[in-house]
């Protein structure tokens, strides 16, 4: 399974776009932290890796100083220990 395939199947994440196949990486692991359940941030890491969704996860969480971030801040709290630690 790859992870548009994933975001088909967990469409309520992105109830904004029908467009699944055109959704990015970056997006669909900001929808997954962001509004997603524990099992369904643990099935995207199994998909993508999680070296790869902590990548993604920090370079679009440091816009928050920039006041371009889509993560809420108990979000990017959580996960910034989250991957600290296992990634």
């Amino acid at each position: 399974m790859n992870i548009n395939q994933f975001i088909k199947r967990h469409s309520h994440l992105v109830w904004y776009t029908k467009n699944y196949d055109q959704l990015s990486p970056e997006s669909i692991v900001e929808a997954v932290l962001n509004y997603g359940d524990w099992d369904e941030v643990q099935e995207m890491i199994k998909i993508l890796g999680i070296k790869k969704v902590a990548k993604i996860f920090r370079e679009n969480a440091k816009k928050s100083a920039m006041g371009r971030c889509n993560y809420r801040p108990e979000i990017i709290n959580y996960f910034n220990l989250y991957f600290t630690r296992y990634a």
